[in-house]
């Protein structure tokens, strides 16, 4: 298994790069080959993934370590090929990949190609809680976004629907939701007693 080649880029196209090493044009796959157009021509030490089948043998290759490794995990789940975790892991932002799995962001993940709902699902049952190896300098978890109406009564719901159809934010209802909460009230007498606090 190869871990790494260190040699001179000789070519980019827009599926791989050429790295040179000991007078040998190695072809290696990435996901964003032109990521290292301006390493033309440079002396490059590239991460490898050896990928064998039985009627190929692939190299993978990956600026850094947290790529390549971050590239084996999306392997190791069920229904992501090479190309398909090559292509997540050549959003290039680690750190967002792995807080949309540790927050259960399958919306996010369902924006790299080839991922549908059911394998968003699938990188975050087979991934959440074990990429903690990655050497990113700081994930930040963002939490899973909690709708305003979440966990209210039927009636103050409808009173908070009600004046986000009239233009009233997020940030003004918060205000005031404490005070509604507070009350038994119907649905209009939530409205007008929100409408009281937020004019007064």
């Amino acid at each position: 298994m190869y871990d790494y080649i260190k040699g001179i880029i000789t070519a980019v196209t827009p599926e791989y790069i050429v790295v040179e090493a000991g007078q040998i044009g190695y072809s290696i796959i990435t996901g964003n080959p032109f990521s290292f157009s301006a390493l033309e021509g440079k002396e490059t030490k590239v991460y490898l993934y050896q990928n064998v089948r039985e009627d190929s043998l692939t190299l993978f290759g990956f600026k850094t370590l947290e790529e390549r490794f971050l590239f084996k995990k999306l392997l190791s789940v069920s229904g992501i090929g090479p190309k398909s975790a090559l292509a997540i892991v050549a959003s290039g932002d680690a750190a967002k990949l792995i807080s949309a799995i540790e927050a259960e962001d399958d919306v996010f993940l369902t924006k790299f190609p080839s991922v549908g709902k059911k394998t968003a699902r699938q990188i975050i049952l087979d991934l959440k809680g074990k990429l903690g190896d990655v050497a990113v300098n700081e994930i930040h978890i963002e939490p899973v976004k909690q709708e305003l109406t979440d966990g209210l009564s039927p009636e103050l719901e409808e009173a908070l629907l009600a004046l986000q159809a009239l233009g009233y934010s997020d940030r003004e209802l918060k205000k005031v939701l404490p005070k509604l909460k507070e009350e038994k009230l119907s649905s209009d007498e939530a409205i007008k007693l929100a409408l009281r606090l937020m004019t007064s």
